[in-house]
């Protein structure tokens, strides 16, 4: 019997994958254990940008000390940044007996076996970007009892310039629709209450089939799914999303009128070097139609400063974006470098103290933003799907509204996985208080 460890960092895509090898190694006998117990730890990574990278680097560094006494554990690297780093890790950590791309989830279970049974390093980086090793596991083991992942679709073909993600992930396919339902029926056996279907571009979701199947009778075919409360998908590309999608959102009822749509610039010039295929004024017309149709709707967006050749005015027009849009959250970031993406060559490339400057003056504009926005809610009533303990307060619970806003408020642990109304009566901007109405 062996006993492992995870580590997971960076998006949903990692945590859904990491729940499922978890699930798998449990099955076969594996024991979960603290990490001082473990004999092998597994460290799931991201790569999207490189401060992501330096964390996962520093963390494998810390295993030094052990392996020069002669003790495990034995160190599995997967996700995005086992397929960026390659080899690499094996050369630099001695301790590192297993590097697996993404696309090799399947054989994983298999390979972790092999490395500690014979003591010998196993690679399963990913080679064709076509090919897929899936894993035929649901997230029966995972971070949360009541809201749980579900992987549509892999890989992304769109290639932003900026963007590592087809480069690890490889190309695009759809998961097919039979395997999806059935995950989705077996999470909610096992006391799930919300479902987030998950790929790159999730609107892309049917268009490599030849049945007209697409992404729009996905979420019609999910929402009837027998026990499914509440449910949601991450991620949409402007260019993609479509007023069908906005209708079927609002004509469903247990579809979470709460949406991820990245704009990543303001500038139309930036927007044409990152090979983003809209311009503002359609991305603005986009959003202007999609809050027509659910009025209720809770909007965050992703936007990236410092892209190579950005000047004051580009950087200006990204800080008018948010003002005009106000967008409940924003997911913002300083542009990172990645080798082997075009922009990571394009010149114009400026220092990284002008980026963090940048950073921090649209975060102080997103926080007032985001607190005005919140504020607003002050004195309404929203259906909270209970979902688990407040990190801080003792009695406190935490869950979130169907626009995705984290709400705090008193209450027993009997309460957890079910859907109460909440009287919002503070606001902060990264959450809502309150208490059962």
């Amino acid at each position: 019997m062996h006993h492992f460890f995870m580590k997971v960092y960076g998006c949903q895509m990692n945590v859904y994958d990491s729940d499922r090898v978890r699930t798998a190694l449990s099955r076969r006998g594996w024991t979960e254990a603290p990490e001082d117990k473990a004999d092998v730890v597994v460290i799931t990574g991201c790569s999207v940008r490189g401060k992501a990278e330096q964390k996962v680097w520093s963390e494998l560094g810390r295993y030094a000390g052990s392996w020069k006494k002669g003790r495990r554990p034995y160190v599995a690297l997967t996700g995005c940044i086992a397929q960026n780093l390659g080899k690499r890790a094996f050369s630099r950590f001695p301790w590192v007996r297993l590097v697996s791309g993404p696309r090799h989830i399947g054989l994983l279970p298999d390979g972790l076996e092999r490395a500690v049974r014979e003591g010998v390093r196993v690679n399963l980086l990913d080679e064709n970007p076509r090919e897929f090793f899936d894993l035929d596991e649901f997230t029966e083991l995972r971070e949360n009892r009541f809201r749980a992942y579900v992987t549509i679709a892999h890989g992304c073909d769109n290639f932003c310039s900026y963007c590592i993600v087809p480069y690890v992930r490889g190309r695009f396919f759809s998961r097919a629709p039979e395997d999806i339902l059935g995950e989705v029926e077996k999470l909610i056996g096992s006391g799930v209450k919300e479902i987030t279907l998950l790929g790159q571009n999730v609107n892309s979701y049917g268009r490599d089939f030849e049945d007209g199947y697409g992404f729009v009778s996905l979420l019609r075919d999910v929402s009837q799914v027998q026990g499914v409360e509440r449910l949601r998908f991450v991620t949409s590309l402007p260019q993609d999303f479509t007023e069908e999608i906005a209708r079927t959102m609002a004509e469903i009822p247990c579809i979470c009128p709460s949406l991820n749509l990245p704009i990543q610039a303001g500038s139309d010039r930036i927007l044409k070097l990152m090979n983003r295929k809209y311009t503002r004024a359609e991305y603005d017309a986009k959003v202007h139609m999609i809050r027509s149709i659910l009025p209720e709707l809770g909007l965050t967006s992703d936007l990236i400063v410092g892209f190579p050749g950005e000047t004051e005015e580009d950087f200006l027009e990204s800080m008018k974006a948010l003002e005009e849009l106000r967008f409940d959250l924003v997911h913002t970031a300083a542009y990172s470098e990645r080798e082997g993406t075009p922009a990571a060559s394009m010149p114009g490339a400026l220092p990284r103290g002008e980026r963090l400057a940048r950073l921090t003056r649209l975060n102080e504009l997103q926080d007032d933003i985001t607190l005005s926005i919140n504020q607003s809610l002050v004195g309404r009533v929203f259906e909270v799907l209970v979902d688990g303990p407040a990190p801080k307060g003792e009695g406190m619970l935490q869950g979130r509204t169907p626009t995705d806003k984290v709400v705090v408020f008193p209450g027993s642990e009997e309460l957890l996985g079910r859907l109460l109304p909440v009287r919002i009566h503070r606001a902060e901007s990264w959450c809502l208080h309150g208490e059962c109405d």
